[in-house]
């Protein structure tokens, strides 16, 4: 019984991540990985609970914006950073599509700002779900089995595996963004240095000393 009461809570928990993004749902899902290393969790469950709940919230915070639209979402992601995590992720999907509701998935921040942007843009639902589906499914399997390697490595010690696996999985996700901010800051670098005029032509004077 108590095993069926963590699968709810774990589906719970990563629904609600989608649309209030303090809920830890990622450190949930090591966790439990962490947990399954020993035998005190079951893998395959977790991950499949994790991919539903996932789905799910993700359809949620698509309906948000979809028929609250942009007043909702703001009030969901207030502030500069907010604002301009779901500029971003909205030009995003204007230029790259559905790929990036995968993609950024796995950068902080990104599952909500996404998701919003999706239901503002009034994204084709069925083409939203499949890529939903598809980054639920790998982001669950990708948190669990950091789970399950960081429980292999650390046995006896769930906090410590937890700890390790929730580092890990920061550690990538803060360089993931560093690299794209990187690139956004050369290619907005490249844009200006584009822009500028070139420098009037100065004039040469002839044998006589006369400007032609």
């Amino acid at each position: 019984m108590a095993s069926q009461w963590a699968l709810v809570a774990i589906f719970l928990v990563c629904v609600l991540d989608a649309f209030f993004p303090v809920v830890p749902s990622e450190t949930t899902v090591i966790a439990a990985g962490a947990l399954a290393a020993s035998g005190d969790a079951d893998l395959a469950a977790a991950i499949a609970v994790a991919a539903a709940g996932a789905f799910v919230g993700d359809h949620v915070s698509y309906a948000i914006g979809r028929l609250l639209g942009t007043r909702a979402t703001a009030r969901l992601l207030p502030g500069k950073r907010g604002r301009a995590a779901r500029e971003w992720a909205t030009g995003a999907l204007r230029v790259r599509g559905g790929l990036m509701i995968v993609a950024l998935r796995f950068v902080p921040g990104g599952r909500t700002a996404t998701t919003f942007a999706a239901g503002t843009l009034e994204y084709p639902l069925a083409r939203f779900a499949a890529f939903a589906a598809l980054a639920a499914v790998l982001w669950a399997l990708y948190s669990g089995l950091v789970g399950f390697a960081a429980g292999e490595a650390f046995a006896g010690n769930h906090l410590l595996a937890v700890t390790i696996g929730v580092g890990f999985s920061a550690g990538i996700g803060i360089a993931t963004e560093a690299v794209r901010f990187l690139v956004r800051r050369r290619r907005r670098a490249a844009s200006s240095g584009a822009a500028q005029p070139p420098p009037p032509a100065v004039a040469e004077p002839d044998a006589t000393g006369a400007a032609r």
